[in-house]
């Protein structure tokens, strides 16, 4: 059987499992991506074993440009936040906390790392790359599952409103800091003297040149949209759009001229043609309901790919225990931050006594962008020829795997509670549950 047929065929059983696995989730109250991520653990190589391992890691080199996609459509919906009639109303209030709360969680999540490294996690495999590349995934939040939260429960009050733009924000924050530290991580991983033009002026020019690019992609398109009046023709020139974005963060590198290189970010690059696009162009709604359509099964596909590429392997050799412990600090640590940095946040912006109290437990979820920069991570490792560092990748990919099925499974439920705690979530609609059963 070719690969092609093969890859064809594992899609098509992977599209069928995600429809099975969203309705099993329905049935228990917990959400899609849960499913999505446990179906793609099941039918991966170490469950079912429906291709052997050599086959099946070739499937998913073959159609590892579906994940490229998926992010940029995330990357995409995040920038498409960024309306700035939506700005102003939210204020100094949501970017402060956002700050405060995305960067909170990456802080903790270092120091928590550093102590583990040097009480003996360095002898078993930790290394500064790892520990700079997770800090920078714990910013992100994912507003998926919070949002749907609010939605079910019809919350209202000041936690749930400052909380709707916090997690639209704070993964912004998380793309901008990824991409500062894993740059770090690259130089640190590579060798090679560490100097301020490397290490931190060529991730800072990636950064605004990915940005430009962006913004200008973004201009273009909004004009084209003038030109372009039907929905399905707006709808194609986004698509068409983030395809260009993605495609050109593919390129190996581009040469400055001055013996140094750099790549695109396509994250940084869509996030920013998103927010030039919603601004400027007009039947941004219409269009928006008809890429949602669109990228249905390709984020499905992306959940189930990322469950697929969960490795087993490492939990049946001397790294198991490194794994464990690493998600445990990561867990842990995340929280911490998250809930330390919003309340500091909440503080300075003088905010709601239960806004100070409450909102940092509404932002445990994490699923979408951390598993998308994970992936990022693990795909510059596997390109690398030692087998110590390609192991380095693994190890990263794995311990955010177990953190966001853990997350995903008790953030919901969690941000539940909080928002009733804060009497947000009224008693009434306990009772309509209730009577409806």
């Amino acid at each position: 059987m070719s690969l092609v047929i093969s890859s064809v065929l594992w899609v098509a059983i992977a599209l069928s499992c995600g429809l099975l696995m969203s309705k099993l989730m329905k049935l228990i109250h917990f959400p899609n991506v849960t499913g999505y991520l446990i179906g793609g653990i099941i039918i991966g190589p170490w469950v079912l074993g429906l291709f052997d391992r050599d086959l099946f890691s070739n499937i998913l080199s073959n159609i590892s440009w579906i994940s490229d996609i998926a992010l940029g459509f995330i990357a995409f919906t995040i920038g498409g936040s960024f309306k700035l009639s939506a700005l102003k109303k939210v204020g100094k209030r949501a970017t402060v906390i956002t700050v405060f709360e995305a960067l909170g969680g990456a802080i903790v999540v270092i120091i928590g790392l550093f102590i583990g490294y040097f009480a003996g996690l360095k002898n078993l495999g930790l290394t500064i790359p790892m520990i700079l590349t997770l800090g920078s995934i714990a910013c992100a939040t994912a507003p998926a599952a919070t949002l749907l939260v609010i939605q079910q429960y019809k919350a209202e009050g000041p936690v749930t409103r400052t909380l709707i733009p916090v997690v639209a924000f704070d993964d912004g924050v998380a793309l901008i800091a990824f991409a500062i530290l894993f740059a770090l991580s690259k130089v640190l991983t590579i060798g090679g003297t560490f100097d301020f033009i490397s290490g931190i002026l060529i991730p800072i020019l990636e950064i605004i040149i990915s940005l430009l690019i962006g913004a200008a992609i973004g201009f273009i398109i909004s004009l084209a949209t003038k030109w372009f009046t039907g929905r399905g023709n707006r709808m194609i020139i986004c698509i068409a759009a983030v395809l260009l974005c993605v495609g050109l963060s593919l390129i190996e590198t581009s040469s400055l001229g001055w013996g140094f290189s750099f790549q695109l970010s396509s994250l940084l690059t869509i996030m920013s043609m998103g927010a030039i696009y919603v601004n400027m162009a007009k039947g941004v709604e219409t269009t928006g309901v008809f890429i949602d359509k669109f990228t249905q099964p390709v984020f499905m596909l992306f959940f189930i790919i990322s469950g697929a590429n969960l490795n087993f392997g490492i939990f049946m050799d001397d790294s198991a225990i490194l794994v464990i412990v690493i998600a445990l600090i990561y867990l842990v640590c995340r929280v911490i931050g998250k809930w330390g940095g919003s309340a500091v946040g909440a503080n300075i912006t003088n905010c709601e006594p239960n806004v100070k109290k409450y909102l940092g437990f509404t932002l445990i979820p994490q699923a979408g962008v951390a598993l998308g920069l994970a992936s990022s991570a693990k795909l510059f490792f596997a390109n690398l020829t030692d087998p110590d560092l390609v192991l380095i990748g693994d190890l990263l990919y794995t311990c955010i795997i177990v953190s966001t099925i853990v997350y995903e499974l008790v953030g919901p439920l969690i941000t539940k509670w909080a928002l009733t705690k804060a009497g947000e979530i009224k008693q009434v609609e306990n009772k309509n549950v209730k009577t409806s059963n």
